[in-house]
């Protein structure tokens, strides 16, 4: 029996794309919303996965963008898709009226369409958030309530993810239906190296580095020292600001010790995060403080991230809470595209340095 009134009537949820991300995070996490928000329409591009997943919930199916964003059921988006269809779907579900758009990190794929979704945001009035979920996190955001000067005095700043491939968390969560097919890269490729890496960034790395900017008021002056692809999956990369030493360290392999942290140090002051790893629902982040001899703690909290930016969103959707400035979200991607940017061009640079360095052959001379 449902715990709200008709006078208290839940909003309706539409989700575009019912790949992995929907089943094993979204759903479980609105599981837990019920009396708040309750999922009403899923659509996919292929029909049998929507109506698969829309009956675990419930909820209407289709193949159309358009027959979701016309349901009258639906007043908040999620856009679950592939990278490259968030910007467009987020202008639609803007000017289809609807109350708020939660978009999947990266929410653009470059500055450009970035600023026409702040542009058509600010034009409709719709609020927008993008699906970083540590940015709502509890533990994070105690971190934030607590930090005193370390946002500005912090000289070091890492992110150290230790994961298995998304697969077995996926399938701790629920049955996933139609996983996409993987294959073996050719890392003999510099190419298929670059792309790793950029992908690392933007789909791993993209989720501390709203989190490291905070920590970073020069971040638009970035240099990359570093940069290195770690097999199967994974990166290390160095960077420094004027002011600013980053690190980002990934490994995703077939430990048994899942671990994602974000520290910050400054000459007297140290911050750890400890997250809980992607897919898993088991309450929030624990931050702690070190200072001196002295050691503060906050966390665990009784949520996650997933279910905080839930709840953003249904703050966002009633008028209870102000959306976010359109410029952070703007300022959150460019951050992780010229770092995705920056490492391209570094390797680029390390690939000719090293022809450069090779020895010349005589002319007329044989191999």
């Amino acid at each position: 029996m449902s715990s709200h009134t008709d006078a208290t009537p839940t909003l309706g949820v539409g989700i575009l794309g019912a790949g992995p991300v929907t089943q094993a995070i979204h759903l479980p996490s609105l599981a837990r919303l019920g009396d708040i928000l309750t999922v009403r329409h899923i659509m996919d591009v292929d029909a049998a996965v929507a109506e698969s997943v829309a009956a675990r919930v419930g909820a209407a199916h289709s193949t159309s963008i358009d027959a979701l964003l016309g349901d009258p059921a639906v007043q908040i988006v999620a856009i679950c898709s592939p990278h490259q269809f968030h910007a467009e779907q987020v202008i639609a579900a803007c000017r289809a009226g609807k109350k708020a758009v939660l978009c999947e990190k990266p929410f653009a794929m470059n500055a450009e369409e970035a600023a026409r979704i702040s542009a058509v945001s600010e034009e409709t009035g719709v609020p927008i958030i993008v699906g970083a979920m540590h940015t709502f996190d509890p533990g994070w955001l105690a971190a934030m309530e607590n930090r005193d000067d370390l946002t500005g005095t912090a000289h070091t700043i890492r992110s150290s993810i230790v994961l298995p491939p998304n697969a077995r968390f996926e399938d701790f969560a629920t049955e996933i239906i139609t996983r996409p097919a993987g294959s073996a890269p050719d890392y003999s490729d510099p190419e298929v190296i670059k792309g790793a890496l950029r992908g690392g960034i933007m789909g791993l790395a993209i989720h501390d580095l709203p989190l490291i900017r905070r920590f970073t008021p020069d971040f638009k002056d970035i240099e990359v020292l570093e940069a290195r692809h770690v097999r199967p999956f994974g990166y290390v990369i160095s960077l420094r600001t004027p002011t600013r030493t980053i690190e980002l360290r990934a490994a995703m392999n077939n430990t048994w010790k899942p671990e994602w942290s974000f520290e910050a140090f400054s000459d007297d002051a140290a911050l750890r995060i400890d997250f809980t790893p992607s897919y898993v629902q088991a309450g929030s982040a624990v931050a702690t403080f070190s200072r001196g001899s002295g050691t503060t703690v906050h966390g665990p909290f009784d949520h996650n991230g997933y279910e905080g930016e839930w709840r953003e969103l249904a703050a966002l959707a009633t008028g209870a809470k102000q959306p976010p400035a359109a410029q952070t979200l703007i300022d959150d991607l460019t951050f992780a595209l010229d770092i995705a940017d920056a490492t391209a061009a570094s390797l680029d640079a390390g690939q000719a340095a090293r022809e450069a360095a090779q020895p010349s052959v005589p002319e007329g001379a044989h191999a």
